[in-house]
């Protein structure tokens, strides 16, 4: 699939390019966490919440709400899934890495949505972004075989277990606190995830 960088005007519509924060320390400091084969996703560490810049980051990005700083790494080249929050997400690429973005605008009142509307953009390797509301994504992919490693910045609380029942409607896709998840029936999901994804798992491996 074609894979376009932030810096094009295809990126505006999911997000934005933040160049108000220097982020250097946060990748400096994102260089210690682990690269798996697979992929980790670690909501909040201790580590990169220590860092000065986390209290810029939440007064400028996030309006001094309270935030959590985690990191999403290791190797991947499909789509998956996609989630949206009620809220930005602010990725900070230590490598180079490629997000797969779509709309929330585009999913259907079933719930469903055609994986053929999304785009691929390219993050280069100390580079920030806002991911809106609104942006469909999941999880990076690799640009080569050393992995990605990527800072995800959040409102505290989110991504993290439920504390009840969620069955109705769009309830039936939160799938974790402030995490709304659409799967696809290729993307090796936990049993009872919403699987709402219809064409292709989407692979940026392909031409």
């Amino acid at each position: 699939m074609e894979i376009y960088d932030v810096s094009d005007v295809r990126f505006q519509k999911y997000g934005r390019v933040i160049d108000q924060v220097d982020f250097s320390g946060l990748t400096e400091a994102m260089k210690e966490t682990p690269v798996p084969e697979g992929v980790v996703y670690e909501p909040c560490e201790e580590k990169l919440m220590a860092l000065p810049v986390a209290e810029e980051i939440k007064s400028v990005c996030f309006g001094e709400m309270p935030i959590q700083i985690g990191y999403c790494n290791g190797h991947n080249q499909l789509l998956n899934a996609v989630e949206y929050h009620r809220s930005s997400e602010i990725n900070v690429a230590v490598t180079d890495a490629i997000l797969i973005l779509g709309l929330e605008t585009d999913v259907e009142k079933d719930f469903t949505y055609d994986t053929s509307k999304m785009e691929a953009f390219r993050i280069p390797a100390k580079t920030a972004v806002e991911i809106y509301a609104t942006t469909l994504h999941y999880a990076p992919c690799h640009v080569n075989q050393e992995g990605f490693q990527v800072a995800v910045i959040l409102p505290e609380g989110t991504n993290y277990p439920l504390k009840k029942k969620h069955a109705d409607g769009e309830d039936a896709l939160l799938a974790a606190v402030n995490k709304w998840l659409i799967g696809h029936k290729d993307g090796g999901l936990p049993e009872g995830s919403f699987i709402g994804l219809k064409g292709k798992n989407l692979d940026v491996s392909e031409k």
